[in-house]
């Protein structure tokens, strides 16, 4: 039986629209369901639910309130999910996606639930065994490996997006994104954005992208990755954007900031140790992944900018705990790492 009333609903779920259309669409779903949202995301929201046999699922809908329309894409995150499963690549199976803006206010999605735990700083990491952070490590690189080695056409993903000039084309996109959402100024974003096009590398072909590729983005089981998370950003391009990013997320105990990843716990692979599984797995020239670092701190300043904008005018919905300056300070320090980076790319 379906609830008529949205009583024990949370924030951005109306219970009792979301309850009817789930129910057609997963065979045995029993109501009534109750959704929690899933801490840790800043972007688009994930939801978790369970049904009266306690089966569990996973609800994906844009944020509440204004928000750049690209951004939030359900259907094309949807579309990735799919074509992925029964890949090399581990994700969670996608169940439906509803374009009715009359059930939700909003496109979403469903997936099934996908057992596991996100590691999402250095304390969540400390259970974790040496030998599982090792094989974590391994298994982490050689996963964003088959990603960039699995054929885009060969899943359904040829016309994703496009293949050629990546970086300029990211360039362009995040410094929109910058311009739209800018509170107040940061000389580096402009300085970094400069060097970025005039060092910029060839591009040697081009692959499926994730965009976001970092330990807390993974559902990781057992030593494994069991499922990749967080589709939105994923696009066709230069498969080494992906690396360069996930080296700036995987920071030794030594490092400042080390406490908010996985990694600084300790006992994890060294950068040195993942580039060259990537190159070994893959193939490819990694001589100037540094480059890559330096796109990555700056475009993910320009995101960090957005998202500051977005808790600042209450986009994101009450229901959170944001220190929006460390927010502010971080879009501050990622520019300047950026800058110092690619000042010292030839």
């Amino acid at each position: 039986m379906v609830p008529n009333s949205d009583v024990g609903s949370v924030e951005g779920i109306n219970l009792s629209k979301v309850t009817a259309w789930a129910t057609e669409q997963i065979p045995g779903l029993q109501a009534p369901l109750e959704f929690s949202l899933i801490a840790g995301g800043h972007s688009n929201l994930t939801y978790r639910f369970v049904d009266a046999t306690g089966a569990a699922y996973v609800l994906r809908r844009p944020p509440l309130g204004h928000v750049l329309e690209s951004a939030h894409d359900m259907g094309r995150e949807h579309r990735i999910v799919a074509a992925l499963q029964g890949s090399d690549v581990p994700v969670a199976p996608a169940l439906g996606l509803c374009t009715d803006v009359e059930v939700n206010e909003a496109p979403f999605y469903l997936m099934q639930f996908v057992e596991g735990e996100v590691l999402h700083d250095a304390e969540t990491t400390q259970p974790v065994s040496v030998a599982q952070r090792q094989q974590i490590s391994e298994h982490v690189i050689d996963v964003l490996a088959a990603l960039h080695n699995t054929e885009p056409e060969a899943v359904g993903l040829g016309e994703l997006g496009r293949k050629e000039a990546y970086l300029a084309r990211q360039l362009k996109r995040w410094n929109k994104q910058w311009v739209a959402t800018k509170t107040h100024e940061i000389p580096e974003m402009e300085a970094t954005e400069q060097l970025l096009h005039e060092r910029m590398p060839e591009q040697v072909g081009a692959t499926i992208v994730h965009g976001d590729y970092r330990l807390g983005n993974l559902m990781v089981k057992d030593g494994r990755v069991a499922a990749v998370l967080d589709w939105e950003l994923c696009t066709l391009g230069d498969p080494l954007a992906d690396v360069g990013y996930l080296l700036n997320n995987w920071l030794s105990p030594d490092e400042e900031g080390a406490e908010k990843t996985p990694t600084g716990a300790g006992d994890f692979w060294s950068r040195e140790q993942l580039v060259e599984r990537y190159a070994e797995r893959t193939g490819r020239d990694v001589s100037q992944v540094n480059y890559y670092r330096a796109f990555s701190h700056w475009r993910l300043a320009a995101i960090t900018q957005g998202v500051y904008k977005r808790y600042l005018v209450g986009a994101m919905g009450e229901n959170h705990d944001i220190d929006l300056e460390a927010y502010k300070e971080g879009v501050h320090s990622r520019a300047a790492a950026a800058l110092e980076l690619i000042q010292t790319v030839a």
